[in-house]
């Protein structure tokens, strides 16, 4: 099995850096299903660098003017000898993403979001930023995040994403801490204090910032008022997301 790092979803194009979390959530997708609509997100291993994520993504969606890019060497945890990663199925799915650009506009939207944290790899996320922003520059580019990066990397990264990335979403999942713990399982204590403390400086560092939380997991529900209001507090908007039973 290849790694797939670059997918399509609903239209816009996702990208799979990792399968690592510190999360463990009762609801999350990757629990009951090994794809999303067909491309499996479980990765071979942790290896694959910046350059084979723009190597996906440039044969799916070429840039009409090639030219070269330099990769800027990664820190030792994410640097790998990994050879060009391409997935299964490639013509179908190079196919299915020819749905997800406009000719006359190119790239409308990349989501980081898959099977894992990605901000995980911040290295390579920036990177592969980087790359997007200089040759698809009216690309919007959002992260779909826990929310624990500061507390993984003892320091404030968002300020590092400046110029790279135009929206953050942020999983909140909830009111208080406890029921934080409960639907998350995350790996250290004071998660949700993390969270809100990173939905905060996204938001103050002028970042499009959604706090989101997963409404209806076998029935149990929220109490989405004040999920929004601790949302708004934080400076960011509120979005609920169905709980998915089966999956895309």
């Amino acid at each position: 099995m290849a790694n797939v790092l670059v997918y399509e979803l609903d239209g816009k194009i996702y990208i799979n850096l990792t399968n690592k979390c510190t999360n463990d959530c009762i609801f999350c997708l990757r629990k009951d299903k090994d794809d999303v609509k067909g491309q499996t997100l479980w990765l071979d291993d942790e290896n694959c660098t910046a350059q084979d994520v723009i190597a996906q993504l440039n044969k799916y969606y070429p840039h009409p003017n090639p030219q070269p890019y330099g990769i800027q060497a990664q820190s030792s945890s994410l640097r790998s000898g990994a050879s060009l990663c391409i997935p299964k199925g490639e013509g179908a799915v190079a196919n299915e993403f020819t749905s997800c650009v406009n000719a006359g506009e190119g790239l409308n939207e990349v989501i980081f979001c898959g099977y894992g944290e990605p901000l995980l790899k911040l290295d390579v996320l920036k990177e592969v930023a980087k790359y997007i922003k200089e040759k698809y520059p009216q690309t919007k580019i959002r992260i779909n995040t826990n929310g624990h990066a500061n507390y993984v990397y003892k320091r404030d990264i968002v300020p590092e994403l400046k110029g790279l990335i135009d929206t953050i979403s942020v999983s909140l999942n909830g009111e208080s801490s406890s029921e934080y713990d409960e639907l998350s399982q995350p790996v250290f204590e004071g998660a949700y204090d993390e969270v809100k403390k990173f939905i905060k400086s996204c938001a103050d560092n002028g970042f499009e910032t959604v706090a989101s939380v997963v409404e209806g997991y076998k029935g149990r529900h929220l109490n989405l008022a004040k999920c929004e209001q601790i949302a708004t507090d934080l400076g960011a908007k509120f979005r609920v997301r169905e709980w998915i039973k089966n999956g895309y």
